[in-house]
């Protein structure tokens, strides 16, 4: 078995206080519980998700202080005595499911993301902006060792909250799908998987360079929200029969997209949310949404078979992730660039540095 030389102390980026800022600083490494292993996290990709963490901006309590992340990729470096199915040496994510109890009705039947006890990475624990990070075994992502660990991070939450979308959505191949949103790290990921599932897809979002990563991705249409004169004739007029798409998959973080969907989703068509603006509704009218029998549901991140079939779309080579590398210790810019909404696909932390 390799033998890991595991340090007392390591780098982090720390929430000392709920609305920020992020401090770079040495903490302890801690230590796996019997049924937990310690994965020494190479890279993380940041997510909006993380942003809302240390604002406290969502109505869920964080713990404080507070190690965000959730989209860890590394090595798994040492483990309880109660872990069989996972060897030192493997590779494996961090995701925003640190762990669950496996035992109550949810997670018995595969819904292990809505269990009553879940542990959420970077919420509720701490999370993978640090250089050592411990999660439940049974809840690891199992990543294949000819994966890039840089170029898989993002799938371990964007990747997976998108596919799991996608299945929600109940799109069959050679159905329209629309992604609000599609020019972001969840968007872009989105883009790609509806391709690989076969899907024609329409990316909308904000401003040229969001247009151009979207088609390069593979959309067949692109509606730009900030030039659109009447943005529901344009989503319907590129849906080709004119009637709409038959699912709308919600990335966005704000709240309008949200209430405009129902309006160019086609009749029986479904209306997947999966973004969480903060303090947000969904309002839609009842009589339209009747009379079209349109369905509105949410959709949130995936189970452990989601995230195995997730990585395996990865590792085939059908999607990556556009992303760009920087240090861990510059977090704090990448949060601020996701504040004025001027990041196209994903920043990934190397912890290096």
């Amino acid at each position: 078995m390799t033998k890991f030389e595991i340090p007392t102390e390591q780098w982090a980026q720390v929430v000392e206080k709920s609305g920020g800022p992020v401090v770079y600083k040495k903490i302890p490494v801690p230590k796996p519980g019997p049924d937990e292993v310690l994965v020494n996290v190479k890279f993380s990709g940041v997510c909006h998700t993380d942003l809302h963490a240390m604002m406290g901006d969502w109505p869920l309590a964080t713990k404080m202080p507070l190690v965000g992340g959730h989209e860890g990729a590394g090595v798994v470096v040492a483990k309880g005595e109660l872990v069989r199915d996972i060897e030192i040496g493997d590779h494996a994510g961090i995701k925003w499911i640190n762990g669950t109890c496996l035992a109550c009705t949810f997670c018995m039947q595969a819904d292990e993301p809505l269990c009553p006890h879940a542990l959420l990475s970077g919420y509720t624990v701490d999370g993978s902006f640090q250089q050592y990070a411990v999660a439940k075994a049974a809840h690891v992502a199992r990543i294949p060792k000819e994966c890039d660990l840089a170029a898989v991070a993002p799938v371990l939450c964007a990747g997976i909250t998108v596919y799991k979308g996608l299945k929600e959505s109940g799109a069959r191949p050679g159905q329209t799908v629309a992604i609000v949103g599609a020019g972001g790290g969840l968007g872009s990921m989105a883009v790609q998987y509806a391709r690989a599932m076969g899907l024609h897809v329409i990316g909308i979002d904000g401003g040229a360079e969001k247009g151009d990563s979207c088609r390069a991705l593979g959309a067949g249409a692109y509606v730009d929200f900030t030039t659109s004169k009447d943005l529901v004739a344009e989503v319907k007029a590129a849906s080709g029969d004119g009637l709409g798409p038959h699912a709308v998959l919600l990335l966005a973080v704000s709240e309008k997209p949200f209430q405009q969907a129902t309006e160019y989703v086609r009749s029986r068509g479904i209306v997947v949310c999966i973004g969480m603006p903060a303090n947000a509704y969904f309002r839609a009218p009842v009589f339209d949404t009747v009379v079209r029998m349109i369905t509105i549901k949410g959709s949130y991140v995936g189970n452990r078979q989601d995230t195995q079939e997730a990585i395996d779309f990865f590792r085939r080579g059908l999607v990556k992730a556009p992303f760009k590398t920087v240090g861990l210790s510059e977090l704090k810019d990448v949060y601020h660039l996701m504040e004025e909404g001027k990041i196209v696909g994903r920043y990934v932390v190397d912890t290096s540095r």
